[in-house]
């Protein structure tokens, strides 16, 4: 009979590890159980990793709005789609005591098409108008600091971090909608899981671009007004002011609660979320299946040895938790390599679909904490054999 891995006190103070030594006994069956447990985990933390993503790319034109309140038709169940109000709410939006400025944003999602300079063919894209004569919409360097670029006739900024078939890296004209543009400038946005690319431009070729419309850019419905406070203000005061002030089909919200508003519209609305989230449920499942047939296997070759333990005075709870413990170092070994793959998972994914795909603590710590609990879950169903196990029957 081999010799046994067991956790006695040789010397007072001093303990052999049993879960240690038995995990690092057989090195071909810890390869091999952390490569199965290592797939697993990948597939979690790419699950994970892409709703990640898919949250920041779809929350990436708000979080870039620069103001302080921002005014909305109040039927707009998310910021990614048109659901403009009236023009001449603006100035009743600026008339409200502590606002110190009020800028319209035009946009729409579905009727602009950039027409590619490489191939030639009409690529649907997301446009954002603002009026240049007015304080900067957007905090983002390269809108902000360039939106005075947009009174010239024709001319436009381009999202040079868009999906590289529409050719708007490095291009300096080309034509939307059908009409010939100028590209006077670029910034860098990136797409989401909606749009493939972003144009800005003023409000004056917004409304000459736009499908059916005859009238002018003060005429236009706007999609947001975002207001600045004045210094001294405090915001929620300013809030009250403004949803006292203008009539219940608008609604008045912070920076805060407008990234919160889009967040809740792809958290519970939207197809995407729920489809990451039964992925790394399925890779959780997959990882308990993987985990559960890794440690019954070592306990079944193993049970000569546990059964000795018990025959010799050691009780159920000490094996228990030796086999818990020897669970947990698997899904440590697992997850080290797999973590680390995932990196370069990331940059390929990042790479090709442009998407903010990181790696960050805090999706580190949720997929290491279900990592633990898959393998603490299979390790709790696979110590029933240690349990039963009569050193009787056995010798």
């Amino acid at each position: 009979m081999a010799a046994l891995d067991l956790s006695l006190r040789l010397v007072p103070g001093a303990t052999v590890p049993l879960a240690w030594r038995n995990l690092v006994a057989d090195k071909w069956r810890l390869l091999r159980s952390s490569a199965g447990i290592a797939f697993a985990v990948l597939l979690m933390l790419v699950q994970l990793g892409f709703e990640r993503a898919f949250f920041d790319a779809s929350l990436a034109a708000v979080r870039q709005l620069d103001g302080d309140l921002f005014v909305m038709n109040a039927s707009k169940y998310r910021f990614g789609a048109r659901d403009p109000f009236a023009h001449r709410e603006l100035g009743a939006i600026r008339a409200v005591s502590g606002v110190a400025s009020a800028a319209p944003l035009y946009a729409d999602w579905q009727d602009f098409f950039w027409t590619s300079p490489i191939d030639g063919k009409p690529h649907l894209v997301r446009i954002f108008a603002v009026d240049p004569d007015q304080p900067p919409v957007f905090l983002l360097s390269g809108i902000a600091d360039q939106q005075s670029l947009l009174k010239a006739e024709g001319a436009v900024l381009v999202d040079r971090r868009s999906r590289r078939f529409l050719g708007m890296d490095g291009a300096t004209a080309a034509k939307l909608n059908g009409q010939n543009v100028r590209v006077a400038g670029n910034f860098a946005l990136g797409p989401d899981f909606m749009s493939d690319g972003t144009v800005i431009t003023s409000d004056r070729e917004f409304a000459r671009l736009t499908p059916g419309n005859r009238g002018s850019a003060a005429a236009l419905p706007i999609e947001a007004a975002v207001a600045k406070v004045r210094p001294g203000e405090t915001i929620a005061a300013v809030q009250q002011r403004l949803s006292a002030a203008l009539p219940s089909s608008l609604m008045v919200m912070t920076k805060p609660e407008i990234v919160e508003f889009e967040r809740k519209f792809q958290a519970q609305l939207s197809s995407a979320a729920p489809i990451f989230f039964l992925g790394t449920l399925v890779g959780f499942a997959v990882g308990i299946l993987i985990s559960y047939q890794i440690i019954y296997t070592d306990l079944s070759d193993r049970l000569p040895q546990y059964a000795t333990l018990k025959g010799i005075g050691y009780r159920n709870s000490y094996l228990v938790r030796s086999v818990l413990a020897q669970a947990a170092l698997t899904g440590v070994a697992g997850y080290v390599p797999a973590w680390l793959l995932s990196l370069a998972v990331y940059r390929i994914i990042r790479s090709v679909a442009l998407l903010p795909l990181h790696m960050t603590p805090q999706l580190t710590a949720i997929s290491f904490a279900l990592t633990l609990g898959m393998c603490l879950l299979a390790g709790a169903l696979a110590i029933r054999r240690v349990i039963a196990a009569d050193p009787a029957e056995i010798f």
